[in-house]
């Protein structure tokens, strides 16, 4: 495929690799359509939110790959995959997508578990006798 823009989001531990190519609106997930990957109507809007602010919704197809954390930060990575890659096709959307804050990688990450902790900062139980 010519003239298809590749860009990468992330978000916890999600990984997504977004390719944008000029089409209908259609955007697939791991070879499914966006409604069968994300059925919450929530995270449908999160994926779609850089489309909105930039009123491109109908102008691209969006074909992604996402692996790893869950769907909400899958979610995630993929809004800014896709404003990575618009901002790649159009350097015009870079102010729109930077103000509406989709340009910003999300820099919070599960804090590791501590020894002789039950995670984080949760401790196991005190007996004072």
């Amino acid at each position: 495929m010519e003239n298809q823009i590749q860009a990468t989001g992330r978000r916890k531990r999600a990984i997504a690799r977004v390719k944008l190519v000029l089409g209908q609106g259609v955007i697939t997930v791991n070879k499914k359509p966006i409604e069968e990957y994300f059925p919450r109507p929530q995270l449908q809007q999160i994926v779609r939110q850089p489309l909105e602010a930039t009123q491109s919704g109908g102008r691209f197809d969006i074909i992604v790959k996402a692996e790893g954390g869950g769907v909400t930060g899958q979610a995630g990575a993929v809004r800014h995959g896709i404003a990575r890659a618009l901002v790649e096709m159009d350097g015009s959307f870079k102010e729109t997508l930077r103000k509406h804050g989709f340009l910003t990688r999300d820099p919070r990450e599960k804090e590791s578990k501590k020894y002789g902790r039950k995670r984080a900062r949760k401790r196991f139980q005190f007996s004072k006798r």
